[in-house]
């Protein structure tokens, strides 16, 4: 098979910057826009599918089989979860300034033989979950530590496959789409929404299938489908390889290392007197223009640290400009992390909840609890075409732009609901922890609360209504403002908000553990959750999401686009 085309620097007749497969030109009317982007859509869907097959309903593994603490369990998944979303980071890095998007697509979809791993480190028999049956406590069943180790091995694989699969998937899939064209472009702004529609697709129908083989048949079993999974839709991916369009690398340096230039001569500059780098923007005609206050110390760069103007030694000004860009996007990075801790609790928190709730649906018939993470999925594959194709037309025609309203007003308001949500889970867990109490069941952790499932599910839809407007307005944000050649890097930075959230959450969770288990009190996060409190600990979430949402509104008021975009 031919090889990415990234290092090619064949001229093209139609569509600029890109080749075909071969290095050669492309036609619009053969290559890219949705005949490529079904392809790429289609393997999202198998990897999300595969991934949260895992994910979803670890929290249950881990505390059953791998007989771990609900706390322990929680800060586990909290790690491997953080873990999996920095990795895109190095991923980005990899495929944007090495392999190319393509070729690590390929190496990262066939690492995900992790899931093959995992499904034998379920079905190894020296260990089986009967012997936790005459446990009376699932943490005094524990598995032997090899067993425990060649597990976490497997897992930390899936997360190194995600981390090279998930930055450049989706930035290969809008690389597919030319900007300069009016109808691709506005192609383009659909394609994240419907991209976000094919993954929860994908989630939805592994929450619905895998959550009910791990919890009734077999997790060896429930494992291995994702396994199967992969590997068909690498066979999906390469069929597609005659449509794709391939970007052109440029021959000028990495954008990485002109980035770096920028910050490290500006540093070595450091002392230099304002009047004079006044004379010197003065020299290089620098007129006012929106941000040109803004990080105005990378204006430094302009200088060398020996009064030399030599080319190589200062930087210019289009670079300059390209690292204020990089640099603006990091205060939205920061205020969007409580978002991300937030977003952790769903598949954690919310799952033990459910557990303890009566989850039936009709006779011999319940719910697994994992599966309730099905409603997130549902809203947003229910909301994403309503927003699409009724409210982003309605709010182009009042606002005149592309889009509807800007990627930064999507993001908070996604955030309010996410505020909203919290509010809503506490009250629920409120109303959860009093039924046990009136039926007596507060010491009897195993007994299922006399309370429907359902009282879940509208903090479950709230989230699943929140990640349509933040998750895909972050995608789109972070890729749309980076560089050029740095847009799997951009998109690696919108995950790696939710890996440090991970991060963060297991900080949280361990603080709040320590400070409120002493003295023989029962902690928030107590194994019997009838006697912990979920409540106080998503009042708390509540509240600092409400201040994160505050300091949003300030840096995303000042905010300046990059190229003139306000989409």
């Amino acid at each position: 098979m031919a090889v990415d085309a990234s290092e090619a620097a064949t001229p093209l007749l139609d569509v600029d910057g890109v080749v075909d497969y071969k290095h050669r030109p492309v036609t619009r009317s053969k290559s890219g826009g949705w005949r490529s982007a079904v392809f790429i859509i289609g393997v999202e869907m198998a990897e999300r599918f595969a991934y949260y097959g895992i994910s979803s309903n670890l929290i249950s593994y881990l505390t059953g089989p791998l007989g771990q603490s609900t706390a322990t369990a929680a800060e586990n998944i909290n790690a491997w979860s953080g873990t999996a979303s920095l990795l895109p980071l190095l991923g980005a890095f990899i495929a944007d300034s090495f392999l190319g998007r393509y070729r690590m697509i390929i190496i990262a979809s066939a690492l995900y033989i992790g899931l093959l791993l995992l499904t034998l480190s379920a079905v190894l028999p020296s260990f089986s979950s009967s012997d936790c049956q005459s446990a009376t406590i699932v943490s005094q069943c524990s598995p032997p530590h090899l067993q425990v180790v060649f597990f976490f091995f497997s897992l930390y694989l899936v997360a190194f496959a995600q981390g090279g699969h998930k930055p450049c998937v989706q930035a290969f899939g809008a690389d597919q789409f030319d900007t300069q064209d009016p109808q691709e472009c506005k192609a383009k702004s659909s394609f994240f929404n419907w991209w976000y529609f094919g993954m929860c697709f994908g989630t939805c129908s592994s929450l619905w299938i895998l959550n009910y083989i791990q919890d009734n048949l077999s997790w060896g079993f429930g494992f291995g489908i994702p396994c199967m999974i992969m590997a068909f839709a690498l066979i999906i991916f390469l069929l597609g390889t005659t449509t794709y369009r391939f970007s052109i690398k440029s021959d000028e340096q990495s954008a990485f290392a002109r980035i770096g230039r920028v910050f490290v001569r500006a540093a070595r500059n450091w002392r230099t007197a304002p009047s004079a780098m006044a004379i010197e923007e003065e020299s290089h005609g620098i007129l006012p223009h929106p941000g040109s206050d803004q990080f105005m110390f990378l204006n430094k760069a302009l200088l060398a640290p020996d009064g030399s103007k030599e080319d190589g030694k200062v930087c210019s000004i289009n670079e300059i400009e390209e690292a204020k860009a990089v640099l603006r996007l990091f205060p939205i990075w920061i205020t969007c992390l409580v978002y991300a801790i937030v977003f952790a609790q769903s598949s954690t928190l919310f799952t033990k909840q459910g557990v303890t709730m009566d989850r039936s649906v009709g006779p011999g018939f319940s719910i697994p609890a994992a599966s309730l993470q099905t409603f997130i999925s549902l809203s947003i594959v229910i909301f994403l075409p309503i927003y699409d194709r009724i409210f982003v037309p309605i709010a182009r025609a009042i606002t005149q732009k592309p889009s509807g309203i800007t990627m930064l007003q999507r993001i908070g308001f996604g955030i309010l609901l996410s505020v909203i949500s919290m509010v809503i889970a506490a009250l629920v867990e409120r109303k959860r922890l009093e039924t046990a109490l009136e039926y007596g069941l507060i010491d009897n952790p195993k007994a299922t609360v006399p309370m429907s499932f359902w009282w879940l599910v509208p903090q479950y839809i709230l989230f699943g209504i929140a990640d349509v407007f933040t998750m895909v307005g972050l995608q789109e944000f972070f890729y749309d403002q980076m560089p050029s050649e740095l847009k799997s890097v951009g998109l690696s930075l919108y995950l790696s908000i939710f890996g440090v959230g991970s991060f963060l959450s297991s900080f949280l969770i361990s603080v709040v553990e320590s400070t409120t288990g002493g003295d023989g009190q029962d902690s928030w996060f107590a194994d019997n959750l009838n006697r912990a409190h979920l409540d106080y600990f998503y009042c708390l979430l509540a509240g600092l999401s409400a201040v994160a949402l505050v300091a949003y509104l300030y840096f995303a008021k000042s905010y300046i686009y990059n190229r003139g975009n306000s989409i």
